[in-house]
């Protein structure tokens, strides 16, 4: 075989490797693992901006990529799971949220407390970084909610196949309190780990956050 042949079936095996990893690159993507970098404030203390996480795709079932619909469910998102979805208001947009009602539920919240069928749950991982409580009949547009105020609504049943999604920075996140449930469909998966956490401005590497598990 001549130089020039050897050096085009190189090439062509080249390509043919980069070509077959892509696909495996895509299809783990579509259906185990996929990476997201979050991009605001809504989830701290447990998800800072700039941090870089993996979401587990495969825990809630295997679905037909884009459509989100769910070809053979293995299980379902559970009350303070960390979970990444598609906004229902435009689909091409991902949000990060904890679960915090899922279907059935009955969801209320009293002066920023949250209670669940009834009961006040214990949320170790919010915030609260605004001390003023808006009531129910809140007259502020930016803090007027579906059901009530910011800090003041419901009760609210969480309808089938649906479910309600908050921010751990509870005065600081655009959630289901403001555009309602998210439709089981539009659930991506499960952030379990934080693979890295970095901004740039500005540039600063947190290293204690690296390989982080997700709570």
């Amino acid at each position: 075989m001549s130089e020039e042949k050897k050096k085009e079936s190189k090439l062509m095996d080249w390509i043919k490797s980069i070509i077959i990893a892509f696909i495996i690159a895509m299809f783990i993507r579509a259906f185990f693992v996929e990476a997201f970098k979050i991009p605001s404030a809504s989830m701290e203390p447990t998800l800072l901006i700039g941090d870089h996480v993996l979401a587990n795709r495969l825990i809630y079932g295997i679905r037909v990529p884009i459509s989100g619909k769910i070809i053979i469910p293995i299980s379902h998102p559970k009350d303070g799971d960390v979970v990444i979805f598609r906004w229902p208001k435009d689909r091409s947009i991902y949000f990060i949220k904890r679960c915090v009602g899922v279907p059935g539920d009955v969801l209320e919240m009293k002066n920023k407390v949250l209670y669940r069928n009834g009961k006040r749950i214990k949320e170790p991982y919010v915030i609260h970084t605004d001390p003023h409580i808006y009531p129910r009949n809140t007259t502020i547009s930016m803090f007027k909610t579906l059901w009530g105020s910011r800090d003041n609504w419901g009760p609210v049943k969480v309808p089938p196949h649906e479910y309600f999604m908050m921010g751990d920075n509870r005065d600081n996140s655009y959630d289901s309190r403001y555009w309602g449930f998210v439709p089981e469909n539009d659930i991506v998966g499960k952030a379990f780990i934080i693979y890295g956490s970095w901004t740039f401005h500005p540039f600063k590497i947190r290293f204690n956050r690296f390989f982080k598990l997700i709570h």
